[in-house]
């Protein structure tokens, strides 16, 4: 049995939120003051004090005290300073590319940390009564927060429907884009956190139903052999449930079933392996033993996944591709525990992945069908945000998934 910090969600819920802690050491990702992080990013671009100074409209002393206060709040130098300019330390060159990517995500310098927090609180809460009660902030604080960054933007972000506040579009997109700016500098903490010995990294895992099988608990159990200070948490979920919390930053990543062709632009899809599905039924079957025709095969109801989902691809081409009506679906479903006990107690068939299933056929409880032809593979893999910047344990997690997909073992003990 593997220890470590696994925190598993299957319930619906907020899915906007980071499934995440925010504190990394005496560090929150609220007290960056968002114009120091701007002069520092400028100073990082421009190689000197002066040109920074310039780019962010602040005074020579004034950019030096910015960043001596920043520098101090995180309590590491950026940059070392020399006499033909600045040059980015090594904390320096792991932090502000990450700094980069949120100011990118914020996109104007009306943008100040009481008025990012006040739309990120409201898009999560819903009401300006929840906000405040989720950050400790007063509701006017919040109002007029709000309200001073839809007057420097110049466009509204909120809408009331009688006592009911809702979001304009242009507030949903700036939300979305605000929390992916969180991800930046949740993540640029965490690291720094991280070098100096402190372990805050997470990992928050959208698990689609044929990665919940086999491939995501090996990979997390090899994950946290070598690293089992990270917290991971895995959110259960159909594609579609997950799609918003992926685009959101709420999650990290999908690991599932791939959508050939992708038409997310803003996603980007790795595979990992392919898989097969077979036809599952009832040990006992009508069928089981035999080798049925595709005609016998339809003569039989089907528990399959709604309408669009992958599987339900394969399984009308399955009897399409032969000329032959489709079957009877009296269940549309993608639960597997509630496939297998409809299967156990019921001459239904159906189409999965044999892992789903390994326990209840080793166990003689289901069996497999043989089938005249095949069912076409589908492509398992992991789908991030094209925009997606993975910490080091990030990474180091991608590659165990990629290990155990080849079957590799010889990473399962190694450090790095």
């Amino acid at each position: 049995m593997v220890a470590g910090p696994v925190r598993g969600k299957g319930q619906k819920g907020n899915l906007a939120k980071p499934l995440v802690f925010t504190k990394y050491g005496n560090v929150d990702w609220t007290d960056i003051n968002l114009r120091h992080l701007r002069a520092t990013v400028e100073i990082a671009d421009r190689g000197t004090m002066n040109a920074a100074a310039a780019a962010v409209n602040l005074t020579q002393p004034a950019i030096t005290q910015a960043l001596a206060r920043f520098e101090a709040m995180l309590d590491v130098p950026l940059f070392d300073r020399r006499h033909d300019g600045m040059t980015v330390t090594d904390a320096g060159a792991l932090l502000v590319p990450r700094f980069h990517a949120a100011l990118d995500h914020i996109a104007s310098p009306h943008v100040t940390m009481a008025r990012f927090r006040a739309l990120i609180a409201l898009a999560d809460a819903g009401s300006y009564p929840a906000a405040s009660a989720a950050t400790g902030l007063s509701i006017p604080s919040l109002h007029r927060a709000v309200n001073d960054l839809s007057l420097s933007l110049r466009r509204p972000l909120v809408r009331r429907r009688g006592k009911v506040v809702m979001l304009t579009d242009a507030g949903v997109r700036m939300a979305r884009a605000f929390r992916l700016a969180r991800v930046e500098l949740m993540a640029a903490l965490a690291e720094l956190a991280a070098l100096k010995g402190h372990e805050t990294r997470s990992i928050a895992i959208g698990a689609m139903p044929l990665s919940r099988a086999r491939v995501l608990p090996a990979a997390v159990s090899r994950f946290l052999r070598r690293r089992p200070g990270v917290r991971i948490t895995i959110l259960e979920g159909s594609r579609a449930e997950l799609i918003e919390p992926l685009r959101n930053g709420a999650i990290d990543m999908m690991v599932g079933a791939l959508r050939l062709p992708l038409l997310e632009a803003d996603f980007e899809q790795a595979a990992l392996f392919e898989d097969r599905p077979v036809v599952i039924a009832r040990a006992g079957h009508p069928l089981a033993g035999t080798q049925p025709a595709m005609s016998d095969l339809a003569r039989y109801p089907w528990i399959i996944a709604a309408p669009g989902a992958p599987l339900r691809e394969s399984w009308e081409a399955l009897f399409s591709e032969h000329g032959i009506a489709l079957p009877v679906v009296p269940i549309e479903s993608g639960s597997v525990m509630t496939i297998r006990q409809l299967l156990i107690d019921n001459d239904f068939l159906t189409l999965l992945s044999p892992d789903q299933v390994t326990v209840e056929l080793e166990a003689g409880w289901l069996c497999r069908i043989d089938t005249p032809v095949s069912p076409a593979s589908r492509s398992i893999g992991v789908t991030t945000r094209a925009s997606w910047r993975p910490t080091t344990v990030q990474a180091e997690f991608i590659a165990d998934l990629e290990a155990v997909s080849r079957g590799d073992t010889e990473r399962m003990f190694s450090a790095s």
